[in-house]
């Protein structure tokens, strides 16, 4: 399966709603099964701004649809959400 990259900056000042919808962030993400990596983008102050995750989904549509069912999708945390399609050509997962 092909795998995609989400890269997701929080709003301003949306460290609350963020911490808020956290749990059922990492509840859903596990329950579907389908990040190969993940984790948040640290501000200058070291605080969590946006989120980086690397999905294996059937196709694009999957993954906007992973996407727009995450919890921190639906409590509106993101300012922007890219997804795009990805290779591992370096490293591995």
């Amino acid at each position: 399966m092909p795998l995609f990259v989400l890269t997701c900056l929080d709003k301003p000042n949306a460290l609350e709603v963020r911490l808020g919808a956290r749990e059922a962030h990492l509840a859903y993400v596990a329950e579907r099964g389908v990040l190969k990596l993940g984790g948040p983008f640290l501000n200058e102050a070291g605080d969590m701004a946006g989120s980086l995750m690397i999905i294996e989904t059937a196709d694009l549509k999957a993954a906007r649809e992973f996407n727009a069912n995450d919890p921190y999708t639906k409590a509106g945390l993101f300012e922007s959400v890219e997804i795009r399609p990805f290779r591992v050509t370096i490293g591995s997962l």
